[in-house]
């Protein structure tokens, strides 16, 4: 299964990733130079934060080998692909009680800002065998993605 890695000390902030990410999920078709950045329905799945040393702190969906979000989501929306390893949400079957969000260890899930009635979180940009589009754009190549084995995704 691959996994999205992050190298906190080469990450400068630029947010290409988060851009890429809006990029990726927009409705409408365009190009990066006409994504309305204020628009809510243009959410990324990712967020770039200060760490408060002069650095950056890339919080990403870290698709864990034993998701606290998928144990703790009721309706069963969320569920862990066992090819990919792949956390994936059907927002048909989410009973909107956010217990996801509230129980994300990276703090990564979110209600969407627009209508707060499906939750927001990485889908691996829904690729097959492609890096998703927040890896492909990072100049600094401060994340990646790697192939895990099922015994190492338990430790990790």
């Amino acid at each position: 299964m691959k996994r999205i890695f992050i190298d906190q000390d080469k990450c400068d902030g630029c947010k290409n990733c988060t851009l890429a990410c809006m990029q990726a999920h927009r409705e409408t078709a365009g190009t990066i130079y006409d994504l309305n950045l204020l628009d809510p329905k243009n959410e990324a799945r990712n967020v770039i934060r200060q760490n408060g040393k002069g650095g950056y702190l890339p919080i990403f969906c870290r698709h864990c080998s034993v998701p606290d979000c998928v144990a703790s989501c009721m309706s069963g929306a969320l569920s862990k692909d066992p090819l990919t390893g792949h956390v994936q949400y059907d927002q048909e079957r989410c009973g909107k009680c956010f217990m996801c969000v509230m129980n994300c260890p990276y703090g990564n899930i979110k209600p969407d800002a627009l209508t707060r009635s499906k939750i927001i979180k990485c889908d691996f940009c829904k690729q097959d065998g492609e890096n998703p589009n927040c890896v492909k754009s990072c100049p600094k190549k401060a994340i990646h993605v790697e192939e895990v084995f099922m015994e190492e995704a338990v430790i990790l």
